[in-house]
């Protein structure tokens, strides 16, 4: 299991929120003196990259601590901590189990206080699973390849490898690279990588990245708003076994009296060989400040400054504007917003701004809202 895989980032923090936070580019990364702590042999940035490269790994288990406080306002729709809906990972402490076997063979777990939500891969089969509403979802996918990452949903909650993935296809020219000593997660010593904005624009202060000392997998990440001593964001694990779980782990039957729907096939583009696991980017432009091929997706910048433009499908601002639907019961708790741009609804946290018009377009960015403005005259 590589865990230096590419996938296009989707849904992170926020759905689009990381493709600005960590969408950079790749080039080359300095080499600067670290020095190693906890009985780990000394290794600079670019040997821990390489390290994160060619981790391999035939299995794995765990538990999974999220930690997010981004300064969001109370959305309806959206739970908070000890929640077992795949929505409430965005505020609040979330618990999660995680069993990998290869790629065909994944499944990670929610855990609440009061229910639980599954997400299954074993074979063909796709389950999704949730406590609460006493529901599944069975869909039937094509097997993948051996050294495939694990497909799941859009909708699965992130895991530190996927986390760390996105933050490491942030390095560029625009970030700082170091390492700060060692740390401890889950009882085992790990190096500490650490990314830095060189512009100063950035909400971001840094992510930090924990690699296993033995096997080199991330086993945690952590991002820190700017003028912030704690993380804005965390998952890691709090137990790690790097040992292939059992095939009974991978099955999956559905408890008396749930309530049990057939897909006709994947979802959007998961679980189908070589598509990103969030989704397809096949219309993600790559140049700074030029549109995608289907003109709906604009990035203004570059680096952690970067803005991202997006127009919102006609039926999605049509919903907001009639007052129907859950955009608009979120769009009533935001306040109102107005410039030479026009005026719409702006969402603030402490890791980015995510902005919208009343004439339908997102704008979504890891910089302050004034930004986000300066990109709409743009």
């Amino acid at each position: 299991m590589s865990t230096f895989t590419r996938r296009p980032a989707a849904r992170w923090l926020v759905p689009a929120v990381v493709a600005v936070l960590l969408a950079a580019g790749g080039s080359a990364v300095g080499v600067l003196a670290a020095s190693a702590r906890g009985g780990l042999p000394h290794r600079s940035p670019s040997q821990l990259l390489v390290d994160v490269q060619k981790a391999r790994l035939d299995g794995l288990s765990g538990t999974i601590v999220q930690n997010a406080s981004l300064g969001l306002p109370s959305l309806p729709g959206v739970g908070g901590a000890g929640s077992s809906d795949m929505t409430s990972l965005v505020s609040g402490s979330h618990t999660l189990r995680l069993w990998y076997a290869g790629p065909n063979k994944v499944r990670l777990a929610l855990l609440g206080s009061l229910g639980e939500s599954d997400i299954v891969r074993n074979g063909t089969d796709l389950w999704t699973w949730s406590s609460k509403d006493k529901s599944a979802t069975h869909r039937q996918v094509p097997l993948m390849k051996a050294d495939a990452p694990g497909r799941l949903p859009a909708t699965a909650p992130v895991t530190p490898q996927e986390a760390a993935d996105a933050a490491l296809a942030a390095i560029s020219p625009t970030t700082k690279v170091s390492t700060d000593g060692t740390a401890s997660v889950a009882g085992r010593t790990a190096y500490e990588l650490v990314l830095q904005p060189r512009a100063t624009g950035s909400l971001v202060e840094s992510v930090r990245i924990a690699i296993d000392g033995r096997t080199h997998v991330p086993t945690r990440v952590q991002v820190f708003a700017r003028g912030t001593q704690d993380p804005a964001f965390e998952v890691g694990f709090t137990s790690f076994d790097p040992s292939t779980p059992a095939a009974s782990a991978f099955a999956f039957n559905p408890p008396p009296r749930t309530k049990v729907t057939e897909g006709s096939g994947p979802a959007s583009h998961e679980a189908l060989p070589g598509s990103g696991r969030r989704g397809s980017d096949k219309h993600r432009s790559d140049k700074p400040g030029s549109a995608s091929a289907d003109q709906r997706l604009q990035v203004v910048g570059t680096g952690w400054t970067s803005v991202v433009v997006a127009k919102v499908p006609t039926g999605d601002s049509q919903a907001a504007g009639t007052g129907s639907g859950q955009l608009a019961r979120m769009l009533k708790v935001l306040p109102r917003v107005s410039g030479t741009w026009g005026t719409g609804h702006l969402l603030k946290g402490t890791l980015f701004s995510a902005l919208l018009t009343d004439d339908g377009r997102l704008v979504v960015g890891a910089v302050a809202p004034e930004a986000l403005y300066a990109a709409l005259g743009r």
